[in-house]
């Protein structure tokens, strides 16, 4: 049985609060520098392909096109990422008013998303993360869709949907899962009788199935590189998951999700799937021990759901929600922006590493180009430079030209099927943030990184090796990382 129509869409005063949070992030998208996953999805791009060990191919190539567009440069690589942020702001306005909000609830989860930590910490940077929330929010609306007009023709764009996401990152299966799981448990089941369910997934199938056969043919090794993750950070990420939910939102938009979940179970009884569906995923994430953040989107959903009761509480309470609206932007933007002095950044550190991790790379790279300058110039034409991780290897090819560096290598994920050294490389090795191993002989410290803020270059060695043991060609297996 269809619903009622839906309210008329709040277009200007949603797109307008979508397009004011576009500004900030544009503005502030330059001030720190890259992050060592851009560093990454850059090189990545230059070696365009349909999979890649950590991940499928979308977020490289689109790292690709962004840089081609609007240049080279940190703000140029952003601008997608940040477009796609104010899209998704306007998804999570139209959600809410699927659930019934006319103007002012559609607005009012339009600025609850706005400023949402999540939201702009993924939008200020170019992650999986980014266009991964804005499919899961799409994948929620039509899923909303499905359930309040019963259309099976929503089916198809769902399946759309995720066969574009599983290009990006393959997580965008927990919430379909949990969905379907949910509706077996609470209903409607009758959207799952339907041929266009079929339709949907056959569509899902063909989309993603380019990268499936690349992971087939290579091994599935995501599945190495997420077992990896579960196994080294599965209990800290079990122990953390509550508080980091609360946090990587907001703590002050906790009433408001919570508001949407009883709304939705108790007055909305068609969308009790979707209410479901939250705690489903929840423990699903709990289990393969995965980060906090992978259940975060399913929040922003209820948010969404939530805006119309709060709205009855701002009318009555106006001064304490303009305080509490100017708390959670600024506690937010604090936290996931680069509003402080990169010196300072140590003081959000602890709650969002992500900060750390976009400062330093060109002091990094003059750090080893001052250890390359220690190797005699007769020396250096058969040296190799050889990183202990992608962010090294990324900012090094990034900014290492201008010091007279050499292409640097790495084991690590796909850097270990790009290019590996040749071997006629028999001479002097630099191992930038790698404890010596015997795959290389009479080595000697010779610098460490002193970052000026903690993060995960902080501190890391700088050795010279007299050669390689072995010829690259053989030791190369050896010394491929996938985590």
């Amino acid at each position: 049985m269809s619903r009622p129509p839906v309210h008329p869409f709040a277009a200007r005063p949603v797109v307008g609060v979508a397009l004011l949070v576009g500004v900030v992030l544009t503005a502030l998208s330059g001030r720190y520098g890259y992050h060592r996953d851009e560093l990454y999805f850059m090189v990545a791009g230059r070696h365009l392909s349909w999979g890649y060990i950590d991940q499928p191919p979308l977020t490289p190539l689109i790292a690709r096109i962004s840089t081609t567009i609007f240049g080279d440069t940190v703000m140029g690589l952003r601008v997608l990422s940040t477009l796609s942020s104010v899209a998704t702001i306007i998804v999570i306005a139209l959600l809410a008013r699927e659930f019934g909000s006319a103007r002012r609830g559609q607005v009012l989860a339009a600025i609850c998303a706005a400023v949402s930590g999540f939201v702009l910490g993924v939008g200020h940077m170019v992650s999986t993360a980014t266009y991964d929330l804005l499919a899961w929010m799409l994948i929620a609306l039509f899923a909303v869709k499905l359930l309040r007009t019963r259309d099976g023709r929503w089916w198809l764009a769902l399946g759309l949907t995720a066969g574009i996401a599983l290009e990006n990152k393959y997580l965008v299966v927990l919430p379909v899962g949990a969905l379907l799981v949910s509706l077996l448990i609470v209903g409607p089941r009758s959207v799952l009788r339907s041929w266009w369910l079929l339709a949907g997934v056959a569509v899902a199938g063909v989309v993603a199935l380019p990268n499936v056969l690349w992971q087939f043919q290579h091994g599935w090794p995501q599945l190495t590189v997420a077992g990896g993750i579960s196994e080294d950070d599965g209990t800290e990420n079990r122990i953390m998951f509550i508080p980091l939910q609360i946090l990587q939102l907001s703590p002050f938009l906790v009433p408001i999700w919570i508001a949407g979940f009883l709304r939705l179970w108790r007055h909305l009884q068609w969308a009790r799937s979707i209410v479901l569906a939250y705690p489903v995923l929840c423990v699903a994430v709990l289990i393969a021990g995965g980060k906090s953040y992978y259940a975060l989107p399913l929040l922003l959903v209820l948010v969404a759901a939530g805006a119309e009761p709060t709205l009855r509480w701002v009318d009555r309470h106006r001064i304490q929600a303009v305080i509490g609206l100017v708390l959670t932007a600024l506690t937010s933007a604090l936290f996931t922006l680069p509003l402080l002095p990169a010196s300072a950044a140590d003081f959000v550190i602890p709650v969002n590493k992500e900060q750390g991790e976009q400062i330093g790379w060109p002091a990094f790279t003059a750090s080893v180009a001052t250890a390359w300058g220690q190797i005699p110039p007769a020396e250096r034409s058969t040296a190799t430079i050889f990183t202990g991780n992608y962010g090294e290897a990324g900012a090094l090819r990034r900014y290492g030209p201008s010091h007279g560096l050499p292409t640097a290598y790495s084991g690590h994920m796909s850097f270990a099927d790009w290019e590996r050294p040749p071997d006629t490389n028999t001479g002097p090795v630099l191992l930038v943030g790698i404890v010596p191993t015997p795959e290389f002989r009479d080595c000697r410290q010779v610098g460490a990184i002193d970052s000026i803020v903690s993060n995960d270059e902080d501190g890391a060695t700088l050795f010279i090796c007299e050669s390689p043991a072995q010829p690259w060609s053989t030791l190369w297996p050896k010394l491929r990382r996938f985590y």
